[in-house]
């Protein structure tokens, strides 16, 4: 039994390498694919409601859970900050993930899942822009937040994965990845991010 033991330990020594490969390629390649199912129209469709909005002097609102939360707040410094250009007016953007006091005090009085739409209360106004970013599309706050901007006539943007959930059926306008894995899922969402904010300074610096 010793030595067996030791050959697999050997065996163990030997092909573990071999799998963290396997196991980066297999990340990558899902990688790939999720790129591939993204559509430039359907970004610069997405780029342009947030940039209309911009325009006609609206607020654009960003929110998600966990690793999406810290997406939200990345992509709210980058649509109000990284697309500044000297001169000209600025995004107004919120991230309601930023916000830990009225997080917690709406999570701790009433109920976890109407942390986000109890920050748009009073806020929201008609052709704003709510965008909610989900990998399952099926976080309950995002949804009753995303409820009570269809509601007020706000325009809606989902980023989500696992195709779609039942996020996709709140939105004006999706962005829909198949894959069922979080960290591809959260790193494509990271790259729309970057991609926005890029078009729409373009945009801004042609006004």
């Amino acid at each position: 039994m010793e030595l067996d033991s030791l050959r697999i330990v050997r065996l163990q020594f030997v092909f573990e390498p071999e799998a963290k490969m396997i196991l980066a390629k297999e990340y990558i390649e899902g990688l790939k694919k999720c790129i591939d199912e993204l559509s430039a129209p359907d970004i610069e469709e997405t780029a342009g409601i947030i940039f209309s909005a911009f325009k006609k002097g609206n607020r654009i609102f960003v929110m998600g859970n966990g690793g999406s939360a810290t997406t939200a707040m990345h992509f709210a410094r980058d649509l109000q900050i990284g697309t500044a250009v000297a001169g000209k007016s600025r995004l107004r953007v919120t991230c309601l993930a930023d916000n830990v006091a009225s997080i917690t005090s709406v999570a701790n009085d009433k109920n976890y899942d109407c942390i986000f739409e109890e920050q748009l209360i009073g806020q929201l106004e008609k052709g704003d822009v709510v965008i909610g970013i989900s990998a399952s599309g099926n976080s309950p706050n995002i949804l009753r937040a995303m409820e009570y901007a269809r509601q007020n006539e706000a325009l809606t943007i989902g980023f989500i994965g696992f195709g779609g959930g039942k996020l996709k059926g709140l939105c004006k306008k999706s962005i829909i990845l198949s894959s069922k894995d979080y960290g591809q899922v959260e790193d494509i969402h990271m790259v729309l991010s970057h991609i926005i904010p890029c078009w729409i300074r373009n945009e801004i610096n042609g006004i």
